[in-house]
C-alpha cells in the first residue's frame, strides 16, 4: 500500500485490507472453506439420512424394503417422523413367519400327495345309529 492514505482514515489499517487491484487472500480463503462446509455438511447429512436403510441390511428382504420407502419418504417430504419410524424398524428384528408356514405348505403338499381317495361317506341314517369309530392312533386320557 504505497498509495499515500486519505487525510479522515485511520494510519492503523487491519493486515486483511488489501490494496486496490491486489487479490484478497481471507475472501479466497474464506470462500473455498465455505465450500467445503458446505459440501460436508451435505455429506454428512446423506450419511445420517442413510443410516436406517444400512442397519436394515442385515435384516430381512421386506424389512430393508419397507425403511428405504421410510427413508426415501422422510428425504422428499422433510418429514422426520418417517426417518425415525425407519430407524425404528431397521432397529427391531421382525418374526421369520414365512419359514414355518413354507414348512406347513410343503408338509400339505406331501400329505395330500401320499393320501389315498377318500372312502365314500356312509348315509346319513347308517351314521347317525353307529357310533364312531375309535382310531387308534389318538389316546385318549381323562383329565
Amino acid at each position: 500500500m504505497t498509495d499515500p492514505l486519505h487525510p479522515t482514515a485511520t494510519h492503523h489499517l487491519p493486515p486483511f485490507v488489501t490494496a486496490p487491484g491486489e487479490t484478497d487472500v481471507l475472501f479466497v480463503v474464506m470462500a473455498i472453506f465455505v465450500l467445503l462446509a458446505v459440501i460436508g455438511i451435505g455429506l454428512f447429512y446423506f450419511k445420517l439420512h442413510a443410516l436406517p436403510e444400512q442397519m436394515a441390511h442385515r435384516g430381512q428382504k421386506i424389512q430393508f424394503e419397507l425403511v428405504a420407502v421410510l427413508a426415501l419418504l422422510a428425504l422428499f417430504t422433510h418429514n422426520h417422523a418417517f426417518w425415525i419410524a425407519g430407524l425404528l424398524l431397521a432397529l427391531i428384528p421382525l418374526p421369520d413367519f414365512t419359514t414355518p408356514l413354507l414348512s406347513i405348505a410343503r408338509s400339505l403338499d406331501r400329505i395330500a400327495a401320499n393320501a389315498e381317495p377318500a372312502a365314500p361317506a356312509p348315509p346319513a341314517a347308517q351314521a347317525a345309529t353307529s357310533p364312531p369309530a375309535a382310531d387308534p392312533a389318538v389316546e385318549h386320557r381323562e383329565v
